[in-house]
């Protein structure tokens, strides 16, 4: 049998330096937020609680339309905030088994397409359901508005998430060195 050695050497740490590496691993990354993605992802958040918030204030449960644009707007806000700050704070990186080009692809496209059919309920549904220059008409038909915009940043997202799921414009030393984002 092999000898235990005389002299061993250990190396401990205290929790206090473990909490120190978790914690500054959770910087955000600025330069996300002032690139393409983080810019749309911040314009679709922005009009997209404003769709939301402009349908809520007004009596929307008495028409299904307007409940489906509810679930659109709010569900597709919640998705992109986890989908901003998994991106800002650079935890996309460490999830590196999940093909994220692909990801932001599809949910851009599936996001759009919903965002299309909720921009038609509720521009449909707006002379229906209130009487012109009344409050609800307003905020309805400024809802129509901002889901058209949200509408379109989804699309032109899509659009940038093909291009970087395809590799146009870039290489692989470039996409690396940007962190995924351009």
């Amino acid at each position: 049998m092999a000898e235990f050695p005389s002299k061993v050497s250990t190396r401990t740490s205290s929790p206090a330096q473990g909490a120190e590496a978790s914690v500054s691993a959770l910087r955000p990354d600025l330069g996300f937020v002032r690139s393409r993605l983080g810019a749309l992802m911040l314009l679709q958040l922005v009009l997209g609680l404003l769709v939301w918030a402009l349908i809520a204030d007004t009596p929307y449960h008495l028409y299904p339309a307007y409940g489906w644009v509810m679930f659109v707007a709010v569900f597709l806000w919640l998705v992109t905030i986890v989908l901003f700050i998994l991106y800002l704070f650079q935890l996309h990186m460490k999830l590196y088994m999940v093909p994220w080009p692909l990801v932001l692809m599809i949910f851009n496209i599936s996001a759009t397409v919903l965002y299309i059919t909720a921009f038609i309920a509720c521009s449909a549904a707006v002379d229906l359901t209130s009487l012109r220059g009344t409050r609800p008409y307003n905020q309805r038909a400024a809802a129509s508005f901002f889901a058209c915009l949200v509408m379109i940043a989804y699309g032109v997202s899509a659009f940038f998430s093909y291009q970087a799921w395809r590799g146009v414009g870039s290489n692989a030393a470039t996409s690396q060195m940007a962190g995924g984002y351009a």
